[in-house]
């Protein structure tokens, strides 16, 4: 039997804020996968390493977590006044398909440095000593993402002192701004809360009727209350991630979260649609000790948020998600609001399982709908890796 050799095709291999993924060119894609459709998925899940029924990803560019199995595709901006494009798919470990319904915050700090260093960005806008400010279009939800990228001599600054909890070394900070982070195209009705109300009661089988904040900011979320569900919100991976009757009731609780946002017509959708929306849950401050051994004080935050992305507890924060606990918490009435307190605020700390983030928003309601101008957060990015992958020719 004669056997397609390997191909290989340029790409770049990248950790931007607390995830890392496979990064590519649109034009150095091969021409099948250039467009949307089953080769490029086909190539991009070969390229990680799925799908794995042995969930390690051993045979590929993944890591085998959410935050690790990830792809993005750039390429030189068609939209006005930005710089470049930036095509997201979160890649299932253990099913065959990859998922674009959303963005990934994270993987958003690492898009204007490898813009850069690619040739993306116009030689014009790049200082030689500075920040270059790089504009992106997200293309997955039709958003703007400004990026603040530190230069010098010409060429991104990776190295720094700037720490990001859930990430071991310091590195450059990496200023991003959300533009108008609500609402975004897919799904919810066009409105950052879909069911119009801040609260709902959110009736799960098997589980009860849940309070819950249903929000489209930055990605869609679904906040509950970690009481309501048997937590304290100090929890750390293992006491999730290792318990599959947890994991159902969160999946279960998460697909009737979607079917109430609008964002699937049936329940079965759900199991096709994993990126999104996410579930998190909240609690007011107390003292823990994060996954790093660091004790964090209920002082040093202003609520606890853990959540989960596809199907399991993440091991810090998510970047959407972080611009949607920000969004939230800047609404007085909501869950995530009321855990912080329940007072008026525009930036907001927040506990996650590997320390702490800080999220600035700003909310205003307008002829009664909501609106966020911007969502503010700093992240790093850095190179770890850059050439060729290698796939099978035959495998797209």
């Amino acid at each position: 039997m004669v056997h397609a050799p390997q191909i290989k095709i340029a790409a770049t291999y990248m950790r931007g804020g607390t995830s890392k993924g496979v990064f590519f060119s649109l034009d150095d894609l091969p021409e099948a996968a250039q467009t949307p459709g089953p080769a490029r998925d086909a190539l991009l899940l070969r390229v990680i390493g799925s799908p794995d029924p042995y969930d390690k990803q051993i045979d590929g560019m993944g890591g085998a977590t959410s935050s690790t199995s990830k792809t993005v595709i750039l390429s030189k901006s068609t939209k006005a006044d930005h710089d470049v494009d930036y095509l997201f798919g979160q890649v299932s470990i253990d099913k065959p398909f990859v998922d674009w319904s959303g963005n990934c915050g994270n993987l958003s700090a690492a898009v204007g440095s490898f813009a850069i260093s690619n040739g993306l960005v116009d030689a014009s806008r790049i200082p030689q000593n500075g920040v270059a400010v790089v504009r992106v279009w997200q293309a997955n939800i039709g958003k703007t993402i400004i990026a603040h990228v530190p230069v010098t001599h010409g060429e991104v600054q990776e190295t720094g002192d700037f720490e990001l909890d859930g990430v071991t070394f310091p590195a450059a900070e990496v200023q991003l701004e959300f533009l108008d982070p609500a609402a975004e195209e897919e799904g919810g009705g066009g409105s950052m809360f879909p069911t119009g109300n801040l609260i709902d009661d959110l009736e799960v089988p098997g589980v009860g009727t849940l309070k819950a904040t249903l929000i489209n900011a930055g990605i869609p979320t679904i906040f509950i209350k970690a009481e309501d569900i048997g937590y304290t919100g100090t929890e750390l991976q293992g006491a999730i991630n290792g318990d599959p009757k947890a994991l159902l009731m969160f999946e279960t609780i998460r697909a009737h979260g979607a079917l109430r946002m609008g964002l699937i017509s049936s329940l079965d959708e759900a199991a096709k649609r994993q990126h999104t929306p996410k579930v998190a849950f909240v609690a007011k401050p107390a003292d823990y000790v994060a996954s790093s051994g660091k004790a964090i004080a209920a002082a040093d935050v202003d609520l606890l948020v853990r959540a989960l992305s596809m199907g399991k507890l993440h091991h810090a924060m998510m970047g959407t998600a972080a611009v949607a606990i920000g969004t939230a918490a800047a609404i007085s009435g909501t869950l995530v609001n009321l855990a912080a307190g329940g007072i008026e605020r525009n930036a907001v700390r927040f506990g996650h399982p590997s320390g702490t983030l800080r999220v600035g928003a700003e909310a205003t309601q307008e002829n009664g709908e909501w609106t966020v101008k911007k969502a503010i957060m700093s992240r790093s990015a850095r190179v770890l890796m850059e050439g060729f992958v290698r796939v099978p020719g035959d495998c797209f």
